[in-house]
């Protein structure tokens, strides 16, 4: 089921939302202090690119410098990317259909705004990479 859900997000959504991201991190790699946020967006494109069958979890690691990132990425990036997946995920609601894609959408929302921190890692070993 996931692969067809994925394969329908790509269609409708993901693609679009993959090339915000890229758009997004290339952007953001243009300076030298901007290059750990551009592999962020990175990451999270290729999330949103096929994000059936994957979570987010908190990396324990994760301190005040994630923090401080996490508030730049905010402002540099975060809330322009969480505004498209607000305005998709809305568009997408409104068909019966869609709604499952329009709540992948709202899910991709947190961590569009604090990437930071943060593992993708598969639904099906949610706590395989996160150390106790």
């Amino acid at each position: 089921m996931k692969t067809i859900l994925n394969v329908i997000w790509l269609v409708l959504s993901g693609f679009w939302l993959f090339l915000g991201y890229l758009f997004a991190g290339v952007l953001l790699c243009i300076t030298i202090i901007g290059i750990p946020f551009g592999i962020a967006a990175f990451r999270i494109g290729v999330y949103a690119l096929w994000p059936f069958g994957h979570t987010t979890i908190e990396r324990s690691g994760a301190g005040a410098a994630s923090f401080i990132g996490n508030i730049l990425w905010l402002i540099l990036a975060g809330w322009w990317l969480a505004l498209t997946h607000i305005v998709t995920g809305v568009l997408q609601c409104a068909t019966i259909i869609g709604i499952p894609l329009g709540i992948a959408n709202f899910k991709l929302i947190p961590v569009s705004l604090v990437p930071l921190g943060r593992e993708i890692v598969r639904t099906d070993q949610p706590f395989a990479t996160s150390r106790w």
